[in-house]
C-alpha cells in the first residue's frame, strides 16, 4: 500500500534535490511536528544513516526516521518511523522514496511513500491522512514553490 505523486519543479535537478534535502526546514509546514514545543527546524542529515528529525523551540528533538539512501542529485530514500498516532516507533519502517529527473528546463520529482501496510489495522486510515490536502499533496506543493523560488 502506497501514496504516489509526481510533480514538475521549475528548477534544475541539482537545485531541486538541494531544496528538498538541505532546505527541508524552509518548506516543511511548521504545523507538522511531534514535540510539544513549537517547531524550530526540520532536518535531514545529508548521508546514508543520517537522522531525519525535528528540533523544537525548547531545544528538544524528535526523531521521524533516518536516511536509507543518499544519492545526490537523483534520489533520496527515507525511513519514516512514525506510527498511526504520529509517534516515533524504532521498530516500524515505511519508506519515502523521492527521485529527481531532469525534465526540460525543470525537474520531474517522483514521490512514493510505500509499505503503509506495515501500519497494521490502521494502514488505510494513515494512507487517507497522508494523501489528503493537509498531507503529502499540500506539503509537496509547498516544496515546489520553495524550489522554484530558490
Amino acid at each position: 500500500m502506497k501514496v504516489s505523486h509526481t510533480l514538475t519543479v521549475r528548477a534544475p535537478v541539482e537545485r531541486a534535490f538541494a531544496v528538498f534535502t538541505e532546505g527541508f526546514g524552509s518548506w516543511w509546514p511548521a504545523t507538522h511536528h511531534l514535540g510539544d514545543a513549537e517547531l524550530a527546524e526540520a532536518i535531514i542529515e545529508p548521508r546514508a544513516g543520517g537522522r531525519w528529525y525535528e528540533r523544537n523551540a525548547d531545544g528538544s528533538e524528535c526523531d521521524w526516521g533516518h536516511v536509507i539512501a543518499w544519492e545526490p542529485p537523483h534520489r533520496l530514500l527515507l525511513a519514516w518511523q512514525l506510527d498511526a498516532d504520529w509517534r516515533y516507533d524504532a521498530d516500524l519502517v515505511t519508506e519515502v522514496d523521492v527521485r529527481f529527473e531532469a525534465d526540460g528546463d525543470g525537474t520531474r520529482v517522483t514521490f512514493e511513500h510505500r509499505h503503509l501496510e506495515r501500519m497494521g489495522d490502521r494502514s488505510e486510515e494513515v494512507r487517507r491522512a497522508i494523501d489528503s490536502p493537509e498531507g503529502w499533496p499540500g506539503i509537496l506543493a509547498q516544496y515546489r514553490e520553495a524550489a522554484a523560488a530558490a
